[in-house]
């Protein structure tokens, strides 16, 4: 008979099956690289991970990206993409390897983003009130009055607290040196916070283990933080505020996060068509009840469609009256109308010296170097140099109207040069950073991709900041453009404390 204790002790022929990762194989070159520190050594905050995944075959890797691609489906996580006239849904992208970064360097970050949107706060409100920083010359006054974002409409409010932007999400990206700047800041409408919430609910499904081990900071509290926040901007404190998420509709590209949003918060979700605007200046949202009151709108449309008695006047997506309501105190709405003029991207260039004059402190974060083509000292150098230079229009998002000079075609450089010496105004300039990359499943291999971060960060009554955010990941090699729009992709971010337990 055969010795059963000999069949327990042989190793099992599916572990021969299935070496674990190998490390000492990715290389990410000369980027700075937010997991691997060098070829097979992790960085402090990553060696959890790394561990982990040393015990994993990339076939089974690759099982739990399916589990997770599996879970958006189900879960119904999805985007829209305008192509051709059409709109497309599709499933959210997530790459289930997560992007790393240690708790005593994100506390670093989150006091410089806070630095950051109070001075712009204050910075919006000075410009439509008393405008200091214009008489005072710390930034000159043509560039406000050519500004498409400075709504005159605007001047004398005042909204409480003195926020124009409740919610702001300011995108960082880490150079080849490891420091970290902040690329541009999105204080109109910034969307994306869902997907960070999802991408978390979806790591706890498919790498829990990870999570039981590790100390990882929760994003789960965002909804009930921006709750907060927006009912702090009620014009009836002491009441139970009427908070409602305005959306365009379902054919909107984020229309997906606005249905969360409102769910998550409790809150109604509505169309312009929903609200009306009484005799007595106040908001009201109909119901089969009959008209209740609204205290706050978390609004996800633009100024121009805002209200037609104001701004676009065959805009069917806002509500007549809404401005008038808001001017007079007898509704909240974030993000105020008019804070879009500190999202110009002419602007960013002036946010050190607008964080210089309104708090006397230098940036935590810096912005990475610019060049302002307004400027012809700055064109002439952006202009000789377009094939190093990733140039922006203003007032686009989403990855549009840029130009990656490494990555463009000389007939590329030309056409954009000739848009720019025909409204210089319009467009900014910066060198091409060494954006820093993480590990990233790429068919049946991991490599390198380059990647940015959008945290989120709440300005009411008081202040939050999400720990982490999201982490958008650029999918195509050697790509910089992270949109999702564009071809991008995402991974949860994990803010790791490494000196717990």
């Amino acid at each position: 008979m055969a010795d059963p204790s000999a069949a327990i002790k042989a190793p099992s022929p599916y572990k021969r099956a299935r070496p674990g990762i190998d490390w000492s194989a990715y290389d990410p070159g000369a980027f700075y690289d937010e997991i691997i520190s060098s070829p097979g050594n992790a960085r402090a905050a990553a060696r959890g991970l790394v561990s982990y995944t040393r015990k994993m075959s990339i076939k089974h890797l690759l099982s739990r990206q399916q589990a997770a691609d599996l879970a958006i489906q189900e879960m119904g996580i999805s985007f829209t993409v305008y192509s051709d006239g059409e709109n497309i849904d599709r499933a959210w992208p997530m790459d289930i390897l997560p992007r790393i970064i240690p708790l005593k360097e994100w506390k670093i970050l989150e006091q410089g983003l806070v630095q950051r949107q109070v001075a712009l706060n204050k910075f919006i409100d000075d410009l439509y009130n008393k405008q200091r920083i214009l008489k005072d010359k710390v930034l000159p006054r043509e560039i406000i009055d050519s500004s498409p974002e400075f709504l005159e409409q605007c001047i004398g409010a005042k909204p409480r607290y003195g926020v124009w932007s409740h919610i702001c999400g300011s995108d960082l990206v880490r150079d080849s040196d490891g420091t970290m700047y902040v690329l541009e800041d999105n204080l109109r409408v910034p969307s994306g916070v869902s997907y960070m919430l999802e991408n978390r609910a979806v790591s706890k499904r498919v790498l829990p283990q990870l999570f039981e081990k590790h100390f990882i900071e929760p994003v789960d509290d965002y909804p009930s933080q921006l709750f907060d926040t927006l009912a702090s901007l009620s014009p009836r404190p002491g009441d139970q505020p009427e908070i409602v998420v305005m959306t365009p509709g379902i054919f909107n590209s984020a229309y997906f996060e606005h249905a969360y949003l409102a769910q998550r918060m409790g809150a109604e979700l509505v169309e312009g068509s929903d609200l009306v605007v009484g005799d007595d200046d106040k908001v009201y949202m109909r119901t089969i009840r009959g008209l209740e009151r609204v205290d706050v709108i978390y609004r996800r449309i633009n100024d121009d469609f805002l209200d037609p008695e104001v701004f676009r006047p065959n805009s069917a997506l806002g509500t007549p009256g809404l401005f008038r309501a808001w001017r007079k105190g007898n509704v909240g709405i974030a993000n105020a109308p008019g804070a879009g003029v500190a999202d110009d991207k002419v602007i960013y260039t002036y946010v050190p010296a607008i964080i210089k004059y309104y708090l006397d402190q230098d940036p935590i974060i810096p912005n990475v170097p610019s060049y302002l083509c307004v400027d012809k000292k700055h064109c002439d150098h952006v202009l000789k140099n377009l094939e190093n230079m990733v140039v922006k229009p203003a007032n686009e998002s989403g990855g549009y109207g840029m130009l990656i000079g490494p990555a463009s075609t000389r007939k590329q450089r030309e056409e954009f040069a000739a848009r720019i010496r025909k409204n210089p105004r319009n467009y900014m300039a910066q060198p091409a950073l060494s954006l820093s990359t993480a590990p990233t499943l790429c068919g049946n291999s991991i490599q390198p991709r380059h990647l940015d971060l959008r945290p989120f960060i709440l300005q009411g009554k008081r202040h939050y900041v999400t720990a982490g955010g999201l982490t958008r990941v650029a999918l195509r090699k050697g790509s910089l453009v992270v949109n999702s729009s564009q071809g991008g992709g995402s991974k949860d971010t994990w803010i790791v404390d490494t000196e717990a337990g």
